[in-house]
């Protein structure tokens, strides 16, 4: 499976971005499988952001990013979403999607996300 994440962009502090994912690979059915968004800041491990189950019905979030963040998706385009607001300087990283428990083995060039004045 390949993964191909998009909307990363330099905001300032409070703003709102919305991160996609898009998937591809015959073998890979995605609407069965959870799906993940990690981040990787500079000179920091990476860090799991949030999650979502198959259907959709169950999400999980890292404190840092609760209630400012959502995760969603639309297994008809097997893409998900990362929807952000109320943007930090410190959430600025790399962000990335995978399955959910994520494969370590497999990742996509990621998308930068900037906040900064």
């Amino acid at each position: 499976v390949q993964f191909v994440e998009s909307g990363g962009d330099l905001v300032q502090p409070g703003g709102s971005l919305r991160l996609s994912c898009t998937t591809s690979g015959l073998a890979f059915a995605f609407s069965y499988y959870g799906m993940s968004w990690y981040r990787q800041a500079p000179g920091k491990e990476r860090e799991l952001v949030a999650a979502i189950r198959s259907t959709g019905a169950t999400t999980i979030y890292a404190d840092s990013v609760k209630g400012r963040f959502t995760i969603s998706r639309d297994n008809a385009k097997k893409t998900v979403y990362l929807q952000m607001a109320g943007l930090k300087p410190e959430d600025t990283a790399v962000y990335f999607c995978n399955e959910h428990p994520a494969n370590f083995r497999n990742w996509g060039q990621g998308t930068q996300v900037t906040v900064s004045s």
